[in-house]
């Protein structure tokens, strides 16, 4: 805070997350998944929440394993470890790739490395062997997303190979399904019977591994196979927000973890007539009372809920009306007729018995709930809340 400036000055826009509804999301699947090892998802700083709450919480509760995409999402969640001293170990795994500049330094961090390719554990092996260690390998197979992995048809042969090379403890095997939200969609099972043949094949020939999985959030409400032998780990994500893709089952019993709030920066009653934000898309037919709320798109309200979304004021449910600007958004406050500026309001969150989650906006985005929670704005302050 520089000099002479208010510390005490509220954001006006703020996602306070509750720590401990995470903890009870992340016991619930430990319990749904049991006796599978759960690892926890943190990637994008959590989905852009803030790692180091969340983190901290589930190492509280118990959590031993966490999964990122990139060097340094790896490296600030190994700090958040250390600081924890907790007295057990703590991993923390890529899931994605690395590049060769970035595997001398994640082997030196005791990061566990996927192995998409040979070459690729060759590097790993001679950067361990020259930092005198032995790194801790997932062979990531592609069995069907396209995106990154060993080929199901090289998988055995490769799998193999890495396995001859020194200073690699191919500890795990992972794969990962693009259709697991669809619960009756037959290429799913067709890739777990492919995954498991692989590690079958791999067995015979004498090849083994301590944690295997291809389960993530939508495999473990779609696929319940997935998180019985011979898998020992699932990966969950967007569940322990709370959240879950717009298709298939909710076998998990998660609640919501989030809350965005902003307030309220002037109440007008409007002339029948008035047309209201850029396109004049909405045309008041009466005499309307008509809050302008401090949120916009910037601060991650999809414009898809202009004309059709709503907002919590005063414990009641407001329609948004008008087109959703960058920083406001009006509101038929009608029914409040206390409505004043300053008035807090619920963008999303829960509301008495009545609530609006990510998953709500993303139904009326047509789009799922990691877009959300991933595109809140960065001037939405982020606040992690928990019960003393």
């Amino acid at each position: 805070m520089k000099p002479g400036m208010n510390s005490n000055l509220r954001r006006r826009v703020v996602v306070e997350i509750d720590l401990d509804a995470l903890v009870r999301n992340y016991r619930r699947i430990v319990s749904h998944v049991k006796p599978m090892d759960v690892l926890c998802v943190l990637k994008a700083n959590a989905y852009g929440l803030g790692v180091g709450a969340y983190a901290k919480a589930l190492i509280g509760a118990g959590c031993r394993s966490f999964g990122v995409a990139e060097p340094y999402e790896a490296l600030e969640l190994l700090k958040i470890v250390k600081a924890s001293k907790s007295k057990d170990r703590v991993d923390v795994q890529i899931l994605s790739s690395v590049l060769p500049d970035e595997i001398g330094p994640m082997v030196r961090a005791g990061v566990i490395l996927p192995v998409t390719d040979l070459d690729e554990a060759k590097l790993i092996s001679a950067a361990a062997a020259r930092a005198k260690t032995t790194a801790r390998v997932h062979l990531k197979l592609d069995t069907g997303m396209g995106r990154l992995g060993i080929l199901a048809k090289d998988a055995v042969e490769t799998a193999l190979q890495v396995k001859a090379l020194p200073n690699l403890d191919c500890e795990g095997i992972f794969s990962h399904c693009p259709m697991a939200y669809e619960p009756k969609d037959p290429f799913t099972r067709r890739q777990i019977a492919l995954f498991k043949s692989i590690v079958a094949e791999l067995a015979r020939r004498g090849m083994t591994f301590r944690r295997v999985h291809i389960a993530a959030s939508d495999a473990i409400n779609n696929f319940p196979e997935t998180a019985k032998a011979p898998f020992t780990t699932v990966r969950t994500g967007i569940n322990l927000h709370g959240s879950f893709d717009p298709n298939g089952r909710r076998a998990l019993k998660v609640e919501s973890v989030l809350t965005l709030k902003t307030r309220i920066a002037q109440v007008r009653t409007l002339p029948a007539g008035t047309t209201l934000g850029y396109g004049r898309t909405w045309c008041l037919s009466a005499p309307t009372r008509v809050a302008t709320i401090s949120a916009g798109y910037a601060d991650g309200l999809p414009l898809a809920l202009t004309n059709r979304g709503f907002v919590f004021i005063g414990g009641k449910r407001c329609k948004i009306i008008g087109r959703i600007s960058m920083d406001y958004t009006t509101v038929d406050v009608s029914d409040v007729p206390d409505a004043k500026a300053g008035d807090d309001v619920i963008c999303f969150g829960r509301c008495g018995r009545d609530s609006i989650t990510p998953d709500d906006w993303a139904a009326v985005k047509g789009t799922h709930a990691y877009d959300i929670i991933c595109t809140l704005g960065s001037r939405v302050e982020r606040v992690p809340t928990s019960r003393p």
